[in-house]
């Protein structure tokens, strides 16, 4: 089974965007799905748009590879839901590329002694390689968070600081308590405070571009929402920048066994 890693959910692009991306032939979705399984990729799970998701892991293909199997969540009710659902959108990525596929209904098996999702091998998958939707997941070692008051009719909120799961110069996603009210989308967030690692805080705007309850390997529940930067000043677009690549190079020089 997929070992826990600072990956956190991530929310699925809107068909109309994947298009240009997407794989059909059968080779290929093998391949990938093989890759995905022998990298030991978390998959991003959403039942239906602004549902809730749960994080899990592809297992194995069966023998004929016409079917593929996935690690349960440790929450019995997210089991249930699962089973329920007729499709399930899945969101990972692979060597810095977003994938995204669609599964159909879920059976449940057992696999090595072990309870398992099963669902036939999807017939198209999309492997997203444009640089803009690249998002960065923020190691969980930095506490890159932002500091914001939520939209309320109470004038005296006090704000909170939340954690920040994924950065681009684009947009941010952030981490709030479960039991924050969902915020409707296009709602904008104003004076928000961007602290980033060895950096100045960085005074952002934010339009809330989707949000969904989240259910962690270890099934706790928060709520992430994903919003994108609303007139960056080009100061603060640059900090960012500097920010992702100085990370990526550190994470790429671990990887390589250089720290």
């Amino acid at each position: 089974m997929a070992e826990e890693t600072e990956n956190q959910p991530v929310a699925p692009l809107h068909n109309e965007s994947l298009e240009q991306y997407l794989l059909h032939g059968k080779r290929q979705i093998r391949q990938l799905l093989q890759s995905l399984i022998d990298g030991h990729a978390l998959i991003s799970a959403h039942l239906s748009p602004g549902s809730q998701s749960f994080l899990t892991a592809l297992v194995t293909l069966s023998d004929d590879e016409e079917w593929v199997f996935l690690d349960v969540s440790p929450d019995p009710l997210i089991n249930a839901k699962a089973l329920q659902a007729e499709r399930m959108v899945c969101v990972t990525q692979l060597d810095r590329i977003r994938i995204q596929f669609t599964l159909g209904a879920l059976t449940e098996m057992p696999l090595g002694g072990r309870p398992a999702f099963a669902a036939r091998v999807p017939e198209q998958m999309a492997r997203l390689q444009r640089r803009e939707l690249y998002r960065m997941q923020v190691p969980l070692t930095h506490e890159v968070s932002c500091r914001l008051v939520l939209p309320s009719t109470e004038t005296d909120a006090e704000p909170f600081e939340a954690r920040v799961l994924d950065i681009s110069p684009g947009g941010m996603a952030v981490q709030l308590p479960p039991d924050t009210a969902p915020l409707p989308i296009g709602t904008i967030i104003g004076n928000c405070v961007l602290k980033l690692v060895d950096g100045e805080a960085l005074t952002v705007r934010l339009e809330v571009r989707n949000n969904a309850q989240q259910s962690s390997r270890s099934g706790v529940l928060t709520q992430r929402v994903g919003c994108r930067f609303v007139e960056l000043p080009r100061a603060a677009d640059t900090q960012i920048q500097r920010y992702i690549f100085k990370t990526e190079r550190e994470r790429s020089a671990r990887e390589r066994g250089g720290l």
